[in-house]
């Protein structure tokens, strides 16, 4: 059996899926033989490619310039020319049965509609729903992140429990990054002081819920890093504007994340929609309290690590409810999460996906 994975992630950011394809074929490398035929495919403009021993690399010798394009014809196409089955990580696939092996990390663009609102947020909403629904029906093998994400695609599309597996996300990579120095002339970041929010701003990542209880918890702190992608709810940054014990950072390297959260009051995720969520593990595994919504698949993941809150309601004391966590058998509860998800765990099991 030949395999050739889709090399649309090499050519992003490596944020939230990117990194965890990235990081999962690294490790995928290290299983396979030069007997096992793996192949992926290499645009002239990939951002980040891994020196791999074992999964062959093609050159394309073409940029990869329109991701819709590239999933569901070129691609498409360089597995009916290799005769191979794909390898999808980004919740994209060609159509039909040249869809292979796909990961659907969750389904929020069918379950949050009114999340896209504007004309461009309504056509990426056509677009991954049209996806998801492909996937479902057409994979090899479906694949996703938790088991809540696993129930939200079999009751909406009706997937057979044997095409659908649970491959998790990791956090390994958050060990290689420096620690980086972040500009603070005013002393706002001063450590132990501010609670942190890191992400890519989309409406389900709760920026509104940092804005209501700010404005009503003036002697507490929060510094938010991330970047307006599609779905951002403009008016929840300019109210954050208004709030001068806020501190919105735009980017900051993986270098200043870890900075940023090693010195935060605890870090703070306030999502109400994630098909797994990495960042609350990246704060884990250096240390930091967390304090994430309670919703979605954020509980199956997180179990007594953290305190939740709800995504909902902004009617609680982050200092009470830190104050009064059961610190209990923390540290190896933690060290329990933090070795339940790993990249190497996830590697294995897609290895054996491909070995079945």
């Amino acid at each position: 059996m030949t395999y050739l994975i889709n090399p649309n992630f090499l050519c992003r950011s490596l944020t939230g899926i990117e990194r965890f394809a990235y990081e999962t074929c690294r490790r995928l490398d290290l299983l396979l033989t030069a007997q096992d035929d793996v192949r992926i495919l290499v645009p002239s403009n990939a951002k980040n490619v891994p020196d791999y021993k074992n999964i062959k690399i093609i050159n394309t010798n073409k940029a990869l310039e329109s991701f819709p394009n590239w999933d569901l014809l070129e691609f498409a196409f360089w597995c009916k020319k290799l005769n191979a089955t794909g390898i999808n990580f980004s919740n994209t696939a060609p159509l039909g049965k040249r869809c292979g092996i796909s990961f659907i990390h969750d389904i929020y663009a069918k379950d949050f509609p009114q999340d896209f609102s504007s004309k461009k947020e309504k056509l990426v909403r056509l677009y991954s729903c049209f996806n998801y629904r492909n996937i479902a029906k057409n994979a090899q093998k479906v694949v996703t992140v938790s088991d809540f994400s696993k129930e939200q695609i079999q009751k909406t599309y009706k997937v057979q429990a044997d095409r659908i597996e649970v491959i998790p996300n990791g956090w390994e990579h958050f060990n290689s990054v420096q620690e980086e120095a972040i500009s603070d002339d005013d002393g706002f970041l001063t450590p132990g002081t501010y609670f942190f929010m890191l992400g890519s701003l989309q409406k389900r990542k709760n920026l509104g819920w940092i804005a209501r209880y700010a404005k009503e918890h003036a002697d507490q702190k929060f510094a938010i890093s991330g970047k307006a992608v599609s779905g951002f709810v403009s008016g929840d940054l300019s109210e954050l504007q208004k709030l001068s014990n806020v501190k919105l950072l735009g980017y900051v390297t993986d270098g200043q994340v870890k900075t940023l959260m090693k010195n935060c009051r605890a870090f703070i995720f306030p999502s109400y929609y994630e098909g797994f969520g990495i960042p609350p593990l990246e704060a884990l595994s250096v240390g930091t309290k967390i304090i994430v919504g309670k919703a979605a698949s954020l509980p199956e993941i997180y179990k007594n690590t953290a305190v939740y809150i709800d995504p909902y309601n902004t009617d609680c004391n982050l200092e009470t409810l830190l104050s009064e966590f059961d610190t209990t058998n923390y540290e190896e509860n933690v060290q329990q999460v933090l070795s339940e998800y790993s990249y190497d765990k996830a590697a294995q099991k897609l290895y054996n996906i491909l070995k079945a």
